[in-house]
């Protein structure tokens, strides 16, 4: 070969020994030697491995590696959390359908089905997400999807899910969204849920510089049915994503506890303080989460919210905060407050607002792991401002 030909063909070499993390495979394509297989992969999402956008073997291994922790059959990795979602649904709705869904969701999902209603003529019951009785007269016989969040974004809400899912019954879809929670707090599956959904740039990612989701299904033909929409859909994430989740997920296990054990610091002392009217933490006694959270939850999560006086109190003390950073996402090492209705959750109204638990005064804490004193002087002295 020439030496134009030469640069362009560069030989992946074969391996005797295995490596300890997973390599990270950053190409959009595969080749092959035998045609049939070629076309064969590009039909099924356990052929084999042909364009990135129908899988790829970095995307592979962190779907194996999360549907093993949700006790999954397979997984779905997409480009984001909403990218999840939106494939799951999508998959799985039409026209004159019908979603029960916890009034309490994060507002992204909650934009999501307002539209579906607008433009696709999908209806849409929203409940509270305490009483089986409600879903059950809420069923119709064109419901298709029960749609819940394992822990609320932000009001902390526990969703009483093997109850619920019953009353939904086995010709119901039920989708739970475990993001706040994780793999180490809560696996859904194991209560009833028949699609798990995270957003991977949250506990999974871990350190605030992945963006990606990822849909466990206890099923393998509801799973492959949504793998062929998705392909179309173009939801992929890229391996180099897929690789730095991989990367998160090793440390997922110590991050969470540690997470939690700042979370209970703060949470108990905003319990105490003078300007803060609730704490909507389920670890609290107070909570009215509280008992179901404790009888399904292995913890009680970091991402919780307090209602302070107004809007204006809200506004002024997340611009008082210095290590407290303004931001939005959550469940990466550092400490990250938002003001839900003028961010995550604006797109809904005040009606809509209220309806979720949400007031003007509502600050979203996504609690690090940096020193919990430290924090508490930071949120303190923001308070006192």
């Amino acid at each position: 070969m020439q030496p134009d030909t030469r640069v362009v063909h560069t030989e992946v070499p074969a391996l005797t020994s295995t490596p300890l993390s997973v390599p990270l495979y950053q190409t959009s394509g595969f080749s092959f030697t035998d045609l049939d297989a070629f076309a064969d992969g590009m039909t099924r999402p356990d052929g084999a491995f042909v364009y990135t956008r129908f899988g790829n073997p970095t995307v592979r291994a962190l779907e194996d590696a999360v549907a093993g922790l949700e006790g999954g059959t397979a997984a779905l990795a997409t480009a984001s959390g909403m990218g999840a979602i939106n494939a799951v649904l999508l998959a799985h709705l039409a026209a004159g359908d019908h979603v029960i869904a916890q009034r309490a969701l994060y507002g992204g999902t909650l934009a999501l089905l307002g539209d579906l209603e607008r433009r696709w003529g999908v209806t849409v019951t929203y409940v509270g997400g305490h009483d089986p009785e409600e879903v059950r007269a809420a069923r119709r016989p064109e419901t298709r999807v029960l749609y819940l969040e394992t822990i609320a974004n932000p009001t902390g809400h526990v969703s009483d899910l093997p109850a619920l899912a019953e009353a939904a019954g086995d010709d119901v879809l039920t989708v739970v969204d475990n993001t706040f929670a994780s793999p180490l707090l809560c696996r859904p599956i194991e209560h009833g849920a028949d699609v798990v959904v995270h957003s991977a740039t949250k506990y999974l990612g871990g350190h605030s510089d992945v963006t990606g989701g990822v849909a466990v299904f206890a099923d393998d033909d509801r799973y492959r049915e949504t793998w062929r929409h998705s392909v179309e859909l173009g939801v992929t994430p890229d391996p180099f994503a897929a690789w730095l989740t991989l990367r998160g997920l090793r440390t997922l296990a110590l991050r969470v506890r540690a997470h939690e054990r700042n979370a209970e610091v703060l949470a108990r002392r905003l319990a105490g303080h003078p300007a803060v009217r609730a704490v909507h933490w389920p670890g609290l006694d107070t909570h009215p989460s509280h008992t179901v959270a404790k009888r399904l939850l292995d913890g009680y999560g970091s991402t919780f919210s307090f209602d302070l006086a107004d809007a204006e109190a809200g506004r002024r003390f997340v611009t008082a905060l210095e290590l407290v950073r303004l931001a939005p996402s959550l469940g990466g090492p550092e400490t990250l407050v938002l003001h839900p209705a003028s961010t995550s959750h604006r797109q809904l109204d005040d009606g809509q607002l209220a309806a979720g638990g949400i007031t003007g005064g509502t600050i979203r804490l996504s609690v690090g792991i940096e020193d919990a004193d430290d924090l508490w002087h930071d949120v303190s002295r923001a308070l006192d401002r």
